[in-house]
């Protein structure tokens, strides 16, 4: 289970989960719909471990399963296929579109395990798919509305500085394998900068993208998320970047809960 990427997998399931229940998807819609993510999420980590074996073993990651030998190459292969095919019926099950949009991010996510992660449009991936997230839960609604735009844009800023924080720590193991990815292009200094601008620009479009007043928590967020960012770019080459914006988006998720649910039909 290690070879899927948990913690990752997790974090964007439990999103999908915060934006379910505060569109109002209610628990039978709203738990296929978390259901379908977690397939998605599933066979994207499978098929990133496996398709990193190479690189892996060049690299010497013996904290990957696969260069461990606590699992077989073809046994995480299968689980990837299985998950991707059980993400199919899942995603298209609240409806056509809202699946085709799912689908998209999923494909997406794989594209960048498969080539674009070497390329220098190796951020696109991860903004398309966690834009087109708030799509996927809303299109499921009765009349299929789409998400506001202030919602697509901070969910697209998200995904592009998890991208950043997520791979500062291999930079230097990525470019000795031939993965050159916009991150790495840029060096770890730079990198590290652009996440952190990434995820406040988030944090900035969720609190004033909304119509209305900004709340307390509202101000208190974007300073939270600068605080935040700079105390672990102090420490570029650890795991902290990448926690740093799992906590950011915690808090984006408490505060998106209490907007969309003063929204109706978003």
């Amino acid at each position: 289970m290690a070879a899927c990427h948990p913690v990752p997998a997790a974090a964007v399931t439990v999103l999908a989960a915060a934006l379910a229940a505060a569109a109002g998807r209610g628990l039978a819609g709203g738990a296929v719909a978390v259901v379908a993510v977690a397939a998605g999420q599933l066979s994207v980590g499978w098929c990133n471990d496996r398709a990193d074996l190479r690189r892996d073993l060049a690299s010497g990651r013996r904290d990957k399963p696969l260069v461990a030998g606590t699992v077989s190459p073809a046994a995480v292969s299968r689980a990837a296929a299985l998950a991707l095919l059980a993400c199919v019926p899942l995603s298209v099950a609240g409806g056509l579109l809202a699946g085709a949009v799912h689908l998209t991010g999923v494909a997406a996510a794989w594209a960048y395990n498969l080539r674009l992660k070497s390329t220098a449009a190796s951020w696109l991936p991860y903004a398309l798919a966690f834009g087109l997230l708030p799509a996927f839960v809303t299109l499921g609604l009765p009349g299929a509305p789409w998400p506001p735009p202030w919602l697509t844009a901070a969910a697209a800023l998200l995904g592009a500085g998890a991208h950043f924080a997520n791979v500062l720590p291999d930079i230097e193991d990525d470019l000795a394998t031939g993965v050159r990815g916009l991150p790495q292009r840029l060096g770890p200094r730079y990198a590290a900068a652009l996440a952190g601008l990434l995820v406040l620009g988030s944090a900035a479009v969720l609190v004033l993208g909304p119509p209305g007043p900004v709340t307390a928590y509202g101000w208190i967020l974007p300073a939270a998320t600068t605080v935040t960012v700079l105390l672990a770019s102090r420490r570029p080459a650890s795991r902290l970047p990448f926690l740093a914006v799992l906590a950011v988006a915690g808090a984006d998720v408490l505060l998106l809960v209490v907007q969309l649910r003063g929204h109706a039909g978003l």
